[in-house]
């Protein structure tokens, strides 16, 4: 029996690598690499079908040093001590540590990463981690800080264009077939940028098909794939397009709207907890300072439903996401932190103002360190005015509070602080 077609045509070398040119073009960091023939411990996070393990395999193909798998599902921590232990006896046979890769790595447990520490720091074995979820999140610090990460891209559609051509000219089974790619729009919107995906939508169509002249259109490709077009899958483009749906019912104050898009969700066999870190993440970048309890919600939301677990869950999480969609909007932390971030890129690293450093030595006092500075609890209603920026930026705002009654409050607030400074 033929492999699938997503297989017979992984590539074996970077040459044949489609995509990821940020990563493996020419000069690139992980192109230079892999042909320098040394590589330190990496994790690679990017949605499904877009190189993750086929990069590792051309790793495997190019270095050679002992290559192990492990896949996060079905692998525990006894398969994770083997692994190292094989690594151990086979690293005095090779100059380079053999290299350990780790598919879905954000499905493993906390004491099975803790129980890859040591080989990697030590050296036993570099670690390449695949995840298709924010590794900040699912890897611990401790390895996370051991390993550098590269973010892999959805494909171009010049890539999964490209990736087409050479599937119908240089695969030894449909080169045999006349197929003609007239409309390719369809397969691309169903793909959603992943290539395992838009390989298999091919595979399908032209073995849907009787005739040896095989003419594909955008009608025939969403005729072929009819027959389940609602299908939840949670590690393809589906999981994305759902959870930004989600997302934006709730930022859209549209309750009902949430509620279905979550229904989908739990009804798909969605991670709870991909759920629930979204909705920390809504609470704090939508809702923020227009209802400070969303976050605190959220927060709750995400603890309770690691204490009592499935299917309860879900009531939480349904809570949780009306109180969001419900609850008045502001985005002004959100804009505050990228406006200062943007004022540090363009003017670097301005010096503290002498009066808000610390004196902790006698040198220091004499050269004015914290001298001047007023303590705010010294003066009534805690607070006097001075300098907290840096000279050049002195004039600058960043936070500007949104018309709701929360923030409307906080503003008068500082209005009264700070006089025409937060009066427009």
């Amino acid at each position: 029996m033929a492999k699938p077609l997503a297989e017979r045509l992984r590539p074996k070398t970077l040459d044949e690598y489609i995509g990821q040119k940020h990563l493996v073009g020419p000069g690139a960091v992980l192109r230079k690499m892999i042909e320098s023939g040394r590589i330190s411990s990496f994790i690679l996070w990017g949605p499904p079908g877009v190189g993750k393990t086929t990069l590792a395999q051309i790793i495997a193909n190019k270095l050679e040093t002992p290559f192990y798998t492990l896949s996060a599902v079905t692998s525990g921590v006894k398969d994770v001590r083997e692994v190292i232990e094989r690594a151990k006896s086979n690293r005095f046979f090779s100059q380079s540590s053999p290299i350990l890769f780790i598919d879905e790595i954000h499905r493993f447990s906390k004491s099975q990463q803790d129980s890859l520490l040591g080989a990697v720091e030590n050296g036993t074995v570099t670690l390449i981690g695949a995840t298709t979820e924010n590794p900040s999140f699912e890897v611990i610090r401790p390895l996370l800080s051991r390993s550098q990460l590269y973010v892999l891209k959805s494909l171009e559609k010049d890539d999964l264009l490209e990736l087409l051509q050479r599937a119908i000219t240089t695969d030894t089974i449909l080169k045999e077939r006349r197929i003609e790619l007239k409309e390719t729009d369809a397969m691309l919107r169903f793909s959603g940028g992943d290539a395992r995906k838009l390989l298999n939508i091919l595979e399908l169509v032209v073995e849907s098909e009787s005739e040896e002249t095989v003419i594909i259109t955008d009608k025939l490709v969403t005729e072929r794939l009819q027959e389940n077009p609602l299908a939840y899958d949670k590690d393809g483009e589906m999981h994305y397009d759902i959870i930004s749906a989600f997302i934006k019912s709730i930022r859209g104050s549209d309750p009902d709207g949430a509620i279905y898009w979550l229904a989908r969700m739990v009804e798909g066999g969605e991670d709870p907890a991909f759920i629930a870190r979204r909705l920390v993440i809504s609470a704090a970048e939508d809702i923020g300072l227009a209802n400070p309890n969303a976050l605190l919600l959220a927060n709750a939301c995400f603890d309770t439903l690691m204490k009592i677990g499935w299917p309860e869950g879900r009531i939480v999480l349904a809570e949780t996401t009306l109180y969001l969609a419900t609850s008045p909007k502001s985005n002004s932390a959100y804009m505050a932190i990228d406006s200062a971030i943007a004022a540090v890129r363009e003017t670097g690293n301005l010096p503290v103002p002498l009066h808000l450093r610390n004196a902790p030595t006698k040198l220091m006092k004499q050269l004015g360190y914290g001298q001047d500075y007023k303590y705010a609890h010294s003066y009534e209603g805690n607070f006097v005015k001075q300098q907290f920026l840096p000279d050049e930026a002195k004039d600058r705002r960043f936070w500007e509070p949104q018309s709701n009654g929360s923030e409307a409050a906080l503003k008068d607030r500082m209005q009264q602080l700070w006089g025409d400074k937060y009066k427009k």
